[in-house]
């Protein structure tokens, strides 16, 4: 948990990759940050240098890793070890932590009333703690599974009167084909009735 105790981060730039990849996954993580409304700029650096600086420790271990790729996953990471303290939801799987804390973060207002807290747990008051923790979605009871039992469909009388209509035009072809001339012969009518 030493990413969220608030220990020095280790010493940047990182040992491998090029500046260029370096500050593309500056830019991602801040702008994850400002996605989650962190606007406090003083907090939001030491979160990038922590975040960076966890990310640079995997990209020496394995230069062919994006530095963009394991800054995101980093953060990912912080912000569900954060979540699961600060809502007291340690062990849940990371979709539902995830979702969870990020609803609790933005229903409390958190990002504007405690700006610091964010990524910190030393800097969680038990008024931000409470008010996290009373914004959490509780899930309901499960869901169970039932079944149903398909039953004809009654359409009333009115269709089946067409479907006899229907098929006694099929029955009769020339009768059919007598209907739908009466049919073609109407509509020219019509439209000479209307251009007239």
């Amino acid at each position: 948990m030493g990413a969220l105790s608030g220990e020095p981060a280790p010493a940047l730039p990182p040992r491998t990759g090029t500046p260029e990849a370096w500050n593309a996954a500056y830019v991602r993580v801040e702008d994850y940050l400002r996605a989650h409304r962190m606007h406090y700029r003083l907090h939001q650096v030491g979160l990038i240098q922590r975040v960076l600086a966890r990310a640079a420790e995997r990209h020496a271990a394995d230069p062919s890793q994006d530095p963009t790729v394991l800054a995101s996953q980093e953060l990912e990471q912080m912000m569900d070890e954060w979540f699961a303290e600060t809502l007291d939801e340690r062990g849940q799987p990371h979709d539902r932590i995830a979702i969870e804390g990020r609803v609790a973060l933005l229903l409390c207002d958190a990002p504007q009333r405690w700006p610091e807290a964010f990524l910190a747990s030393e800097k969680a008051t038990p008024e931000f703690l409470k008010a996290m923790r009373a914004s959490s979605m509780r899930a309901g009871p499960d869901l169970a599974i039932s079944s149903m039992v398909a039953r004809p469909i009654d359409l009333g009388p009115l269709t089946g009167a067409a479907g006899e209509t229907l098929e006694r035009f099929e029955r009769w072809p020339i009768l059919r084909t007598l209907l739908l001339w009466l049919l073609f012969a109407g509509a020219l009518a019509t439209i000479f009735h209307l251009t007239r």
